[in-house]
């Protein structure tokens, strides 16, 4: 099997001249760099206005694909932007490439996110589950089952162990986490949505008042639980803003407690492993995730779900 190529700057500039026929292409070219600390060698600034991002395996590319024409069945469902590819193709044999207009904005852990900022994200949970399943899966977006929360309570209470030994975690605060009510914030059958699962605070675009102004990194969208991208805002933006974003959208208590320990336990599973140095995500990034994680909200008293489940019996 032929070894592929790894792109390098240089790689990135000579591509890159042969797409942007500005007068700046064509001498010396706009500044490429990579988009973030270990970004290199697949995601790539150019410029100002664009950021290319280059896929290093074939697997990769036809997860490409699948992600541009997905982004174009999602972007009239949400109210914030979606990146748009100017230029589509390969840089080598069978390893495609995307050249996308930049978000203007910065990453999620920059500015925290307003009230208004909350709806925006409200909306695009709103625009998620109002797309098809049918339709997303007809694109090739794969289903993913729900996790179980009482395998990942049980892991995440060794993890805390160790990080209660390395000074990093009151593992006591795992301890509301009961098996009873891991059981009972079991995904229910037929909930399935367009689930973006991966938003991290570097695929959200936070303008300065709090506003947040796109979403990037759909290559990771599934078909799947709901409470997934409930989690992943919990440790993007905090707790208490995901789930007021999430009630917004319509979710009920169940699938916000159910994020709300998906994300606690996530994060204290991905800070012990870090200890344990595994991994590559910074020990400052991940210690935020936690923070933001356990952050106190209101629907923190499991027995509130049977209010909710008895409201809802005819």
């Amino acid at each position: 099997m032929t070894q592929a190529p790894t792109p390098t700057a240089d790689t990135v500039r000579r591509l890159v001249r042969t797409l942007l026929k500005d007068g700046a292409a064509a001498s010396a070219g706009p500044e490429v760099r990579p988009a973030s600390p270990g970004a290199e060698p697949v995601t790539w600034l150019i410029g100002t206005r664009h950021v290319l991002r280059l896929a290093p395996d074939r697997e990769a590319a036809a997860g490409q694909r699948r992600e541009l024409r997905l982004r174009d069945v999602v972007r009239p469902h949400v109210p914030v932007a979606v990146p748009t590819s100017v230029a589509y193709g390969e840089w080598a044999p069978g390893l495609t490439y995307t050249l996308d207009t930049k978000v203007p904005g910065g990453a999620g852990a920059q500015h925290d996110v307003s009230a208004l900022g909350e709806a925006d994200l409200a909306g695009v949970l709103t625009g998620l589950r109002e797309i098809p399943v049918r339709q997303a899966e007809a694109l090739g977006v794969p289903r993913a089952a729900p996790r179980s929360l009482e395998a990942l309570r049980l892991a995440a209470e060794g993890a805390a162990a160790r990080l209660a030994d390395a000074d990093e975690f009151d593992a006591a605060r795992l301890r509301q986490l009961t098996q009873p009510a891991a059981v009972q914030l079991a995904a229910q059958p037929g909930t399935a949505v367009l689930v973006h699962h991966a938003l991290t605070a570097d695929h959200l675009v936070v303008s300065a008042d709090g506003r947040v102004r796109g979403v990037l990194g759909w290559a990771d969208t599934v078909v799947g639980d709901p409470a997934e991208d409930i989690a992943g805002l919990a440790r993007a933006v905090g707790s208490p803003a995901a789930v007021r974003a999430a009630t917004l959208a319509g979710y009920g208590a169940r699938p916000c407690l159910r994020g709300l320990w998906l994300a606690r336990c996530d994060t204290v599973l991905h800070l012990a492993e870090r200890l344990d140095a595994k991994g590559g995500t910074p020990l400052p990034q991940l210690r935020a995730q936690l923070r933001h994680a356990w952050e106190a909200i209101l629907l923190e008293r499991v027995t509130e779900l049977r209010e909710e489940d008895d409201e809802q019996e005819p």
